[in-house]
């Protein structure tokens, strides 16, 4: 299935049901008066997260939605039935933006959450109501009011606990693929990575965490050079960064230094908290270098880059080091969940959730 990340679509309430002018008309009640009934409510549309969902491919071919009308009232005093409302299936993870005016409707970060985005018309009323001693036939009644209509953006950022960046060809395909049951296309070329990549890495049968893989970055990321740009949104939501360096690069004069830095230039350059985001550095590929020469490579990029975070030295291709970054990463991520339960709740700290059923 390809990944589709970004959609527009149009959304159409139902129209309200229109009320009747009616009067009673039976045998042996003369001047039955008035009973007219109103109209049903028209039906609402609903995005609705689903789990089972993780790409947006399907707004690229069905991109209007409508909810159904409301019924029109009758005599008798019946009322018309209200439009059946429309609930929109959507990924866990979706936010939702009005395409006219860029406000921010809301997001679903929860499964079975419900987020109202058009609501229906309302009914019109029945000559029934319009009755008084004064006015003991009424001919007045009203038409329901139409639905509300919207162009939706539909945006799609991946909810996971760790984010991998690097260059092309750092190895952070490999590592997901060694990591998670994750089966990302894996060559020796720059950009093999096209879309994001979600794996689940499962440290025992009740402890797990979710890992994105992103397109490789390069300079110019954040003004669109690359693939890079497209998917750096997808780390927004991690609470950690593996920052992957080729520590055996094959051209030997290479500034590897100089690529983690301009990584975190296009992090800064992107927006949001990105570049201040908890990030580690992983050393990968330490196979291809003996323990002596790692030692050095290792001390010369920590001193230049004057890292004081955690650094790990692994091999994606033949899981060396591997599972001591699990498992650190498993306790940092419960340590930061734990933290999170236990901070008192700030206003206006959590994603905005405007309607929930």
């Amino acid at each position: 299935m390809r990944f589709v990340d970004e959609a527009t679509i149009h959304v159409e309430a139902g129209k309200g049901g229109d009320g009747v002018a009616h009067f009673r008309r039976e045998k042996f009640i003369p001047r039955g008066g008035p009973d007219g009934g109103d109209g049903g409510d028209g039906g609402s549309v609903w995005l609705v997260a689903d789990e089972n969902l993780n790409t947006l491919v399907d707004f690229r071919y069905r991109r209007t939605h409508r909810a159904e009308n409301g019924e029109n009232g009758k005599g008798r005093q019946m009322y018309g039935r209200k439009g059946e409302d429309l609930r929109v299936r959507v990924p866990v993870g979706t936010r939702v933006r009005d395409d006219d005016t860029g406000e921010d409707i809301g997001e679903l970060l929860v499964h079975g959450q419900a987020l109202l985005v058009a609501k229906g018309g309302r009914h019109g009323i029945g000559n029934l109501h319009f009755k008084s001693s004064t006015n003991r036939a009424p001919r007045q009644f009203t038409r329901g009011k139409p639905g509300e209509q919207r162009a939706l953006h539909l945006e799609l950022i991946l909810l996971a606990d760790v984010g991998l960046l690097g260059m092309p060809n750092a190895g952070k395909s490999s590592l997901i693929a060694r990591i998670s049951s994750a089966r990302p296309k894996i060559a020796d070329y720059p950009f093999t990575t096209l879309y994001p990549n979600l794996g689940v890495v499962r440290v025992d049968d009740e402890r797990s965490f979710v890992v994105a893989d992103v397109p490789g970055l390069i300079e110019g990321a954040a003004e669109g050079a690359g693939l890079g740009v497209q998917f750096l949104k997808h780390l927004a939501r991690t609470r950690l960064l593996l920052h992957l360096v080729d520590i055996a690069p094959p051209d030997p004069d290479a500034d590897v230094a100089g690529d983690v830095r301009r990584i975190v230039t296009e992090l800064g350059k992107f927006g949001g908290d990105l570049a201040q985001r908890e990030r580690w550095l992983v050393l990968n590929k330490v196979d291809l270098v003996d323990e002596e020469d790692l030692a050095a490579r290792r001390e010369r990029l920590v001193a230049t880059l004057g890292w004081a975070g955690p650094v790990h030295c692994v091999s994606a291709v033949t899981g060396e080091g591997t599972q001591a970054l699990v498992y650190d990463l498993m306790r940092r991520l419960e340590a930061v969940r734990a933290e999170a339960q236990a901070a008192p709740a700030v206003a206006g700290s959590e994603p905005w959730h405007p309607v929930s059923e």
